[in-house]
């Protein structure tokens, strides 16, 4: 079997940006499919968007696509009846990662399915930053978020298929044996384009520091220029030294964080840094049009890589996240325009000066102490008990709520997703 982290050559990869670009691809691939839709997401919300998948998926299930569908328990805490009883009566598939006790969310924050992929008849495969919900399309307003996505086609494809499987295979095989999955096992998918590509993940186990370390031997090799886009930005030494060292020799490392925040601990958290990656020459960007939600970044003209993983604690030490890493020329010259695009018309560089305008007295020793708990962070809790979350029915959890669904949600069809009746609106600033 393929280790997932292999590189596959002849890959035809698109950048997908914002929800404009990413839900009418899916689907529109979903409508496509013939044999098998294999979902895995953080949100799916019950909003205009979670209203136009459920739609696609249900005409799917009901022609004999065998969907598979696996939310995380924190993340999607609740859909109504309506939403869910008509996808099983169709024959879906409907899974919960790790859900969530009653009594309270907040007892599993830890250890979540962070993951967003998307694959469909092993032939075409989507993933990215991009959760099921409405706020990432910009009529929602303000908040709407700025994110990033990839659509595959190629070899690469099956590795994606291969991981979104095995997050629900033992959970299938308990619940419904009648209805296997089919074998864990590489198909060929021939060559469609000319990009490298490879899917790297992380979990609790054997794929601990994968994706920080591919940033680190990234940042190590880097010549000219980095450009990180990410959220939530707090990495651990290593990587905060990998950055430091990459400017200290003459690299151009220009980061894009949150300047509008959508977690205002999270950006205050990552300021606590901000200081000694200027002082080695990192260039540090707030995008302030909206609430940054991207993890992409990209090295030089020939590396990238883009998924669902932040540079912070929680997904570089505990969540199951999974990102690409592409070698293209062409992938990269496309997002380094659009990253570009955001420094020079939609971003404040962060000066010294800055810094030390918005800095009180007593968050000297609290950037402090944050910065070494961080640090040690992952140490910590690798040694607190083992945890090895279920994948259960969603028909068995307390997600499945009777909260009615909402009449002018219901309405909404997808189509009106499609790019040409959807415009980007005018950047506020």
């Amino acid at each position: 079997m393929q280790h997932p982290a292999d590189w596959t050559r002849g890959n035809d990869l698109q950048l997908l940006e914002n929800g404009e670009e990413f839900f009418p691809a899916v689907f529109e691939a979903i409508e496509g499919a013939q044999h098998e839709v294999l979902i895995e997401t953080f949100i799916l919300f019950e909003d205009k968007v979670g209203l136009a998948l459920h739609e696609v998926l249900l005409r799917a299930a009901r022609r004999g696509v065998r969907i598979d569908v696996t939310v995380d328990g924190f993340g999607s805490p609740s859909l109504s009846s309506q939403f869910v009883e008509p996808l099983i009566e169709a024959g879906a598939r409907l899974h919960v990662f790790d859900p969530a006790p009653k009594i309270s969310r907040r007892l599993k924050l830890f250890r979540r399915l962070h993951r967003k992929i998307v694959v469909v008849d092993g032939q075409v495969g989507f993933i990215g930053g991009i959760n099921y919900s409405a706020d990432h399309l910009a009529d929602f307003g303000p908040e709407a978020k700025q994110d990033y996505a990839v659509r595959a086609r190629g070899p690469i494809v099956e590795q994606l298929r291969l991981e979104a499987q095995r997050t629900v295979a033992s959970a299938v095989g308990e619940r419904w044996p009648h209805q296997p999955l089919p074998a864990l096992a590489p198909k060929a998918c021939p060559p469609q384009g000319e990009a490298h590509a490879r899917l790297v993940t992380r979990d609790n186990h054997k794929h601990r520091d994968d994706i920080e370390r591919q940033y680190r031997m990234a940042l190590q090799s880097a010549k000219r220029e980095v450009i990180i886009a990410n959220a939530y930005f707090f990495p651990g030494y290593r990587l905060l030294k990998s950055l430091q060292r990459a400017a200290q020799r003459g690299v151009r490392v220009h980061l894009i964080l949150q300047g509008q925040p959508d977690i205002a601990a999270a950006t205050w958290a990552a300021r606590m840094v901000y200081d000694r990656l200027i002082e080695a020459g990192v260039r540090i960007h707030e995008y302030c049009d909206r609430p940054m939600h991207g993890k992409v970044a990209l090295v030089d003209d020939d590396w990238a890589t883009i998924g669902s993983s932040n540079l912070d604690p929680l997904s570089l030490s505990l969540n199951l996240e999974a990102n690409l890493v592409i070698r293209d020329k062409a992938f990269n010259a496309s997002l380094r325009d659009k990253l570009i695009r955001l420094i020079q018309e939609s971003c404040v560089h962060v000066r010294m000066e800055h810094t030390v305008a918005r800095r009180w007295w007593w968050r000297l020793g609290v950037g402090a102490l944050v910065y070494h708990i961080v640090r040690h962070f992952p140490q910590w809790m690798a040694q607190l008990p083992d945890h090895r979350p279920k994948v259960l029915p969603m028909a068995e959890t307390s997600v499945v709520a009777s909260t009615p669904v909402d009449e002018t949600a219901k309405a909404w069809s997808w189509r009106r997703l499609s790019p040409s009746r959807l415009m980007p609106r005018e950047a506020s600033r």
